[in-house]
């Protein structure tokens, strides 16, 4: 694996960073605030002059592959050895319309999958188990027709068939459902009424024939075609008899689930491992392999486990055991990729209406002025928090549309990069100046300024990188300190950045950005979300235009997404502060794996081989 090397000035500069970080760091036994990674921090000036000494040990994501490379001809059979690396059981929900957890949904995906496929920017295509197609109608509703294939089965060999599908629909819209997958259908037309539990039948619902299902909704809106569909049947021959409220806790979930994917269920010990068999019928043909064989495995006890060929490749490694462990671990090939999450920190600018369901901004705020804001974005640098906590498998953020999204991350746009010069010029002309001479600027009016700044609780790296983040912003001359004086437990902080506590000015949270680019959720007006209750008429109009039926042109919403990524960098109601890597160990018998969203999703585990039946150990 390449490793990135330092230069001379580079080298000096991350000895001052540091002994910073030395000075201000606290308690090692704190869990990483947005991750699930636990960090280590050596928080001394001993660690500072080791690190000066040992110059290597940053990574770039750039050094890692997102397709396994093949060390030769894969055998007929074999059984893969698959980790889930959790600190507690799955809860074994095992079926779409159910299930809430990701391990739930890690040992799902071998046995079951989603009718249609995606491409790698998370937009259907043609390709899956079902074909599709979209009319626009003269009402302004939308149609999407699903064409299942013909060999398509279900696992028991029943047809997986169009009243399948339309089933899962009105298990979802039934008000007796229990589960959390109501948000995806509620647009179909006729669902309101039928959750209500006013209409005996979904109105927009249309079987065609055997095969073929066309389903109404309200609007054209963009998203049904990037992940926004409801696309997975459920076995009506199964559940039929099932009353709705027990599903979830039947047999049929949680002992002998079935799918149509390219692996069967064989045998499930409960929260630790689960057998699966080659499905012979799957329809795009048979798997390479015999079988797999999942287990849970401790973040703790992962690496031994790839060593000792216990597994031979897991769903996520923790990024922080990386460099104790890729020169040793030889009989493993490390892929990766941008993870679709980011780190930010997020101004506080007006409040929540609950009567009225939207934000309502403030010109008051303390943190109303954007160039404020924007010298806080310059003061920070946050390359160096990444190659200094995540060995470079964290990296500084630009735009708000991560680079997962590569049709519409736009790394054009200039967004403001550590220059504590430039922080301070931005200061001075907007008026925030040193009035008393402590070296700390008072506001505008000449009155004292205290930012207020929340930050979680979590690992090891938690204390020093909030610290951190105070020293950068004390160096140009601003006094910031942490809500209460400590960083808080992570439900407390939601609760309080939620409730729009006045005594939170700014606070650093993370968003995971699911599958569809659509900003609405998390920055539109109306989103309980948009934490920092930022919004502008100029938003609006751009995140309109991203969700309306124009933006069923895909190139047409790319361009207004790129439009919003510049605003955003204008109007800095939040900065990205890190974009991170997701790694994935494979052993080196393993032949065609990938970590690329549209293989996983689209179920190429059928793909897979092994080249010999015992797994590679270390040389």
């Amino acid at each position: 694996m390449k490793k990135v090397s330092l230069s001379k000035l580079l080298l000096a500069l991350m000895l001052v960073f540091l002994l910073v970080l030395a000075a201000c760091s606290g308690s090692d036994d704190e869990q990483e605030d947005t991750g699930t990674d636990t960090e280590t921090e050596e928080g001394t000036e001993e660690g500072a002059e080791e690190e000066e000494e040992d110059t290597d040990g940053l990574y770039s994501i750039d050094d890692f592959n997102v397709d396994k490379t093949n060390e030769g001809e894969a055998i007929e059979g074999g059984t893969l050895n698959y980790g889930l690396v959790s600190d507690t059981v799955f809860e074994g929900v095992l079926n779409r319309v159910f299930y809430e957890g990701n391990p739930d949904y890690e040992v799902l995906k071998f046995f079951d999958e989603n009718l249609l496929a995606i491409d790698n920017n998370f937009n259907y295509t043609q390709d899956g188990a079902a074909e599709w197609e979209l009319t626009e109608n003269d009402d302004g509703t939308v149609t999407v027709t699903f064409m299942i294939r013909d060999n398509v089965n279900w696992h028991d060999g029943e047809p997986v068939t169009a009243e399948d599908l339309a089933f899962a629909y009105e298990v979802i819209g039934s008000p007796e459902y229990t589960g959390v997958r109501y948000y995806y259908i509620e647009d179909v037309v006729g669902m309101e009424a039928y959750n209500a539990g006013e209409a005996d039948a979904i109105e927009g619902l249309e079987i065609v024939d055997d095969k073929t299902l066309s389903v109404t909704f309200t609007n054209a809106n963009p998203s049904l075609l990037a992940s926004g569909l409801w696309t997975s049947p459920l076995p009506k021959h199964i559940f039929e008899e099932i009353p709705i409220e027990e599903m979830a806790e039947s047999d049929a979930v949680r002992v002998n689930p079935i799918g149509f994917g390219p692996f069967k269920v064989e045998t499930i010990t409960p929260g630790e491992s689960v057998t699966y068999s080659a499905n012979e019928d799957y329809w795009r043909g048979a798997p390479k392999l015999d079988g797999i064989t999942l287990k849970v495995v401790a973040p703790q006890v992962v690496a031994n486990e790839l060593e000792t060929g216990g597994v031979d490749v897991v769903d996520s490694f923790p990024t922080d055991q990386y460099p104790d462990v890729e020169e040793n671990l030889t009989n493993v090939e490390f892929l990766g990729q941008i993870d679709t999450a980011y780190t930010y920190i997020g101004f506080k600018l007006g409040s929540w209406d609950e009567e009225a369901g939207e934000v309502v901004p403030d010109p008051n705020a303390k943190m109303a002025d954007v160039n404020l804001r924007r010298a806080m974005w310059h003061a920070v640098d946050n390359d160096t928090v990444g190659e200094r906590f995540y060995n470079g498998l964290r990296w500084a953020g630009t735009t708000l549309i991560i680079p997962a999204f590569p049709d519409y991350h736009d790394p054009t746009i200039e967004t403001p990069s550590y220059d504590q010069e430039e922080a301070n010029r931005l200061l001075d002309e907007a008026g925030y100046v040193d009035v008393d001479g402590d070296n700390i600027r008072e506001n505008p009016d000449g009155e004292e300024l205290v930012i207020n700044f929340a930050s979680m609780s979590g690992g090891d790296v938690a204390e020093p990188i909030a610290n951190y983040y105070i020293q950068a912003w004390e160096q140009v001359g601003l006094k910031v300190e942490l809500v209460d004086g400590r960083l808080m437990e992570f439900n407390s902080f939601y609760d309080r950045v939620e409730a729009d506590d006045p005594d939170i000015d700014i606070y650093q949270g993370a968003w995971g950005t699911g599958t569809d680019v659509d900003q609405n959720g998390l920055y539109g007006r109306s989103a309980a979300y948009n934490y920092t209750r930022y919004a502008s008429e100029e938003n609006d109009e751009l995140l309109a235009k991203g969700a309306s039926p124009e933006a069923m042109d895909i190139d047409y919403r790319v361009d207004v997404y790129k439009e919003w990524q510049q605003l955003m960098v204008d109007e800095i109601p939040v900065f990205p502060t890190l974009y991170r890597a997701e790694l994935v160990p494979v052993n080196n018998r393993v032949t065609d794996w990938s970590i690329q969203a549209e293989w996983i999703l689209n179920n190429s585990f059928h793909e897979v081989g092994v080249t010999q039946e015992d797994p590679v150990l270390p040389e």
